[in-house]
Protein backbone atom coordinates (compact mmCIF):
# COMPACT_ATOMS: atom_id res chain seq x y z
CA UNK A 1 0.00 0.00 0.00
CA UNK A 2 2.94 2.57 0.85
CA UNK A 3 4.40 1.82 -2.38
CA UNK A 4 1.59 2.78 -4.37
CA UNK A 5 0.32 5.35 -2.03
CA UNK A 6 4.48 6.92 -3.04
CA UNK A 7 3.90 5.92 -7.23
CA UNK A 8 0.58 8.03 -6.78
CA UNK A 9 2.14 10.86 -5.07
CA UNK A 10 4.75 11.12 -7.76
CA UNK A 11 2.21 11.12 -10.25
CA UNK A 12 0.69 13.77 -8.62
CA UNK A 13 4.08 15.91 -8.54
CA UNK A 14 4.61 15.16 -12.70
CA UNK A 15 0.90 16.41 -13.52
CA UNK A 16 1.73 19.31 -11.41
CA UNK A 17 5.03 20.28 -13.22
CA UNK A 18 3.20 19.91 -16.71
CA UNK A 19 0.60 21.74 -15.87
CA UNK A 20 2.83 24.72 -15.10
CA UNK A 21 4.65 23.57 -18.36
CA UNK A 22 1.72 24.08 -20.08
CA UNK A 23 0.65 27.80 -17.70
CA UNK A 24 4.38 29.32 -19.21
CA UNK A 25 3.17 28.46 -22.19
CA UNK A 26 0.32 30.28 -22.24
CA UNK A 27 1.99 33.13 -21.13
CA UNK A 28 4.56 32.90 -23.58
CA UNK A 29 1.85 33.09 -26.55
CA UNK A 30 -0.09 35.19 -25.53
CA UNK A 31 2.54 38.41 -24.94
CA UNK A 32 3.74 36.90 -28.53
CA UNK A 33 0.40 37.09 -29.79
CA UNK A 34 -0.09 40.91 -28.06
CA UNK A 35 3.19 41.80 -29.90
CA UNK A 36 3.19 40.80 -32.91
CA UNK A 37 -0.58 41.51 -33.69
CA UNK A 38 -1.51 38.23 -33.92
CA UNK A 39 -5.56 37.33 -33.52
CA UNK A 40 -5.02 33.22 -34.61
CA UNK A 41 -2.07 32.80 -32.04
CA UNK A 42 -4.40 34.67 -29.08
CA UNK A 43 -7.66 32.55 -29.79
CA UNK A 44 -5.40 29.36 -29.48
CA UNK A 45 -4.34 30.89 -26.05
CA UNK A 46 -7.97 31.12 -25.22
CA UNK A 47 -8.86 27.88 -26.73
CA UNK A 48 -6.33 25.95 -24.84
CA UNK A 49 -6.72 27.10 -21.81
CA UNK A 50 -9.54 24.52 -21.31
CA UNK A 51 -6.70 22.37 -21.17
CA UNK A 52 -4.81 23.92 -18.09
CA UNK A 53 -8.81 24.04 -16.18
CA UNK A 54 -9.20 20.37 -16.91
CA UNK A 55 -5.58 20.08 -15.36
CA UNK A 56 -6.37 21.86 -12.09
CA UNK A 57 -9.52 19.77 -11.65
CA UNK A 58 -8.12 16.64 -12.14
CA UNK A 59 -5.22 17.56 -9.53
CA UNK A 60 -7.90 18.33 -7.27
CA UNK A 61 -9.92 15.38 -7.26
CA UNK A 62 -7.00 13.22 -6.90
CA UNK A 63 -5.42 15.04 -4.05
CA UNK A 64 -9.16 14.59 -2.46
CA UNK A 65 -9.30 11.18 -3.32
CA UNK A 66 -5.63 10.04 -2.07
CA UNK A 67 -6.49 12.31 1.25
CA UNK A 68 -9.86 10.34 2.05
CA UNK A 69 -8.58 6.71 1.18
CA UNK A 70 -4.68 7.02 2.20
CA UNK A 71 -5.28 9.60 4.81
CA UNK A 72 -1.43 10.80 5.11
CA UNK A 73 0.28 13.38 7.83
CA UNK A 74 2.92 15.71 8.08
CA UNK A 75 5.37 15.42 4.75
CA UNK A 76 2.79 13.46 2.98
CA UNK A 77 -0.28 15.96 3.57
CA UNK A 78 2.01 18.69 2.81
CA UNK A 79 2.83 17.32 -0.60
CA UNK A 80 -0.92 17.32 -1.46
CA UNK A 81 -1.88 20.50 0.28
CA UNK A 82 0.70 21.91 -1.76
CA UNK A 83 -0.31 20.46 -5.11
CA UNK A 84 -4.09 21.41 -4.29
CA UNK A 85 -3.09 25.41 -3.29
CA UNK A 86 0.00 25.80 -6.07
CA UNK A 87 -2.15 24.41 -8.62
CA UNK A 88 -5.08 26.91 -8.16
CA UNK A 89 -2.63 29.89 -8.58
CA UNK A 90 -1.15 28.46 -12.07
CA UNK A 91 -4.72 28.23 -13.11
CA UNK A 92 -5.06 31.71 -12.19
CA UNK A 93 -1.95 33.01 -13.96
CA UNK A 94 -3.39 30.94 -17.05
CA UNK A 95 -6.62 33.32 -16.82
CA UNK A 96 -4.00 36.06 -16.75
CA UNK A 97 -2.83 34.96 -20.10
CA UNK A 98 -6.09 34.59 -21.52
CA UNK A 99 -6.59 38.15 -20.90
CA UNK A 100 -3.57 38.99 -22.38
CA UNK A 101 -4.79 37.49 -25.44
CA UNK A 102 -8.54 38.84 -25.39
CA UNK A 103 -6.58 42.65 -25.17
CA UNK A 104 -4.68 40.86 -28.25
CA UNK A 105 -8.10 40.36 -30.28
CA UNK A 106 -9.41 44.13 -28.81
CA UNK A 107 -6.90 46.39 -29.82
CA UNK A 108 -6.43 44.87 -32.77
CA UNK A 109 -6.07 47.71 -35.61
CA UNK A 110 -5.67 50.39 -32.79
CA UNK A 111 -2.53 52.73 -33.19
CA UNK A 112 0.27 51.01 -31.75
CA UNK A 113 3.57 52.42 -29.64
CA UNK A 114 6.94 50.15 -30.31
CA UNK A 115 8.43 51.47 -27.60
CA UNK A 116 5.79 50.62 -24.74
CA UNK A 117 5.15 46.94 -26.58
CA UNK A 118 8.91 46.73 -26.43
CA UNK A 119 8.90 46.94 -22.52
CA UNK A 120 6.17 45.03 -22.28
CA UNK A 121 8.02 42.47 -24.42
CA UNK A 122 10.67 42.55 -21.46
CA UNK A 123 8.68 42.35 -18.56
CA UNK A 124 6.65 39.24 -20.23
CA UNK A 125 10.06 37.35 -20.56
CA UNK A 126 11.31 38.46 -16.71
CA UNK A 127 8.05 36.91 -15.74
CA UNK A 128 8.53 34.16 -17.85
CA UNK A 129 11.83 33.53 -16.28
CA UNK A 130 10.17 33.53 -12.89
CA UNK A 131 7.86 30.97 -13.96
CA UNK A 132 10.63 28.61 -14.98
CA UNK A 133 12.48 29.30 -11.90
CA UNK A 134 9.96 28.66 -9.71
CA UNK A 135 8.53 25.08 -11.36
CA UNK A 136 12.52 24.38 -11.15
CA UNK A 137 12.76 25.12 -6.99
CA UNK A 138 9.30 23.03 -7.11
CA UNK A 139 10.82 19.87 -8.40
CA UNK A 140 14.04 20.11 -6.33
CA UNK A 141 11.65 20.83 -3.73
CA UNK A 142 14.38 24.06 -3.05
CA UNK A 143 12.98 26.45 -0.50
CA UNK A 144 16.16 28.42 -0.39
CA UNK A 145 15.27 28.92 -3.99
CA UNK A 146 12.19 29.97 -3.53
CA UNK A 147 12.61 32.30 -1.32
CA UNK A 148 15.36 33.92 -3.61
CA UNK A 149 12.99 33.59 -6.38
CA UNK A 150 10.10 35.92 -4.38
CA UNK A 151 12.56 38.71 -2.72
CA UNK A 152 14.13 39.42 -5.68
CA UNK A 153 12.36 42.25 -7.90
CA UNK A 154 13.32 40.38 -11.53
CA UNK A 155 12.48 44.48 -12.31
CA UNK A 156 8.68 43.59 -12.59
CA UNK A 157 7.25 46.78 -10.41
CA UNK A 158 10.43 49.28 -12.68
CA UNK A 159 8.63 47.97 -16.30
CA UNK A 160 5.14 48.41 -14.52
CA UNK A 161 5.81 52.13 -13.61
CA UNK A 162 7.75 52.70 -16.87
CA UNK A 163 5.09 51.31 -18.97
CA UNK A 164 2.59 52.84 -16.73
CA UNK A 165 4.02 56.95 -17.16
CA UNK A 166 4.50 56.00 -20.84
CA UNK A 167 1.20 55.17 -21.61
CA UNK A 168 -0.08 58.21 -19.82
CA UNK A 169 1.90 60.40 -22.05
CA UNK A 170 0.83 58.97 -25.28
CA UNK A 171 -2.60 59.34 -24.60
CA UNK A 172 -1.93 63.20 -23.24
CA UNK A 173 0.34 63.60 -26.71
CA UNK A 174 -1.82 61.54 -28.80
CA UNK A 175 -5.48 61.10 -28.28
CA UNK A 176 -5.38 58.28 -30.60
CA UNK A 177 -3.65 55.91 -28.87
CA UNK A 178 -5.87 56.08 -26.04
CA UNK A 179 -7.54 52.80 -26.71
CA UNK A 180 -4.01 50.99 -27.21
CA UNK A 181 -2.52 52.51 -24.14
CA UNK A 182 -4.98 51.40 -22.17
CA UNK A 183 -4.97 47.73 -23.10
CA UNK A 184 -1.44 48.17 -22.32
CA UNK A 185 -1.66 49.04 -18.69
CA UNK A 186 -4.04 45.93 -18.43
CA UNK A 187 -1.35 43.98 -20.10
CA UNK A 188 1.22 44.67 -17.71
CA UNK A 189 -0.93 44.56 -14.68
CA UNK A 190 -1.74 40.94 -15.74
CA UNK A 191 1.87 40.07 -16.09
CA UNK A 192 2.67 41.69 -12.52
CA UNK A 193 -0.49 39.94 -11.60
CA UNK A 194 1.47 36.37 -12.55
CA UNK A 195 4.30 37.37 -10.99
CA UNK A 196 2.24 37.57 -7.59
CA UNK A 197 1.34 34.30 -7.95
CA UNK A 198 4.77 32.99 -8.62
CA UNK A 199 5.38 34.26 -5.06
CA UNK A 200 2.57 32.23 -3.99
CA UNK A 201 3.77 29.35 -5.11
CA UNK A 202 6.94 30.39 -3.50
CA UNK A 203 5.35 30.28 -0.45
CA UNK A 204 3.66 26.92 -0.72
CA UNK A 205 7.20 25.66 -1.70
CA UNK A 206 8.35 26.68 1.75
CA UNK A 207 5.51 24.79 3.76
CA UNK A 208 6.37 21.86 1.82
CA UNK A 209 9.85 22.05 3.52
CA UNK A 210 8.57 23.59 6.55
CA UNK A 211 5.66 23.31 7.44
CA UNK A 212 5.22 26.94 7.84
CA UNK A 213 2.98 29.27 5.77
CA UNK A 214 5.05 32.30 5.49
CA UNK A 215 4.80 35.15 3.71
CA UNK A 216 7.09 36.63 0.98
CA UNK A 217 7.49 39.70 -0.27
CA UNK A 218 10.17 42.21 -1.47
CA UNK A 219 10.15 44.15 2.02
CA UNK A 220 10.21 41.27 4.58
CA UNK A 221 9.17 37.61 5.41
CA UNK A 222 7.05 37.21 8.22
CA UNK A 223 5.68 33.97 9.33
CA UNK A 224 1.49 33.40 9.71
CA UNK A 225 2.00 30.29 11.75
Amino acid sequence: MRRLFVDELNDLHVRFSEMGMMVNEAIYKSVKAFINHDKALAREVIHEDKHINEREVDLEKRSFELIALQQPVTTDLRVIVTVMKASSDLERMGDHAVSIAKSTIRVKGETRVPQIEEDIAGMAEAVKEMVEQVLDAYVKEDSACARKIALEDHGINDFSSRIYKECIRQMQDNPETVIGSMDYMLVSSYLERIGDYVTNICEWIVYLKTGKITELNSNAIEDKF
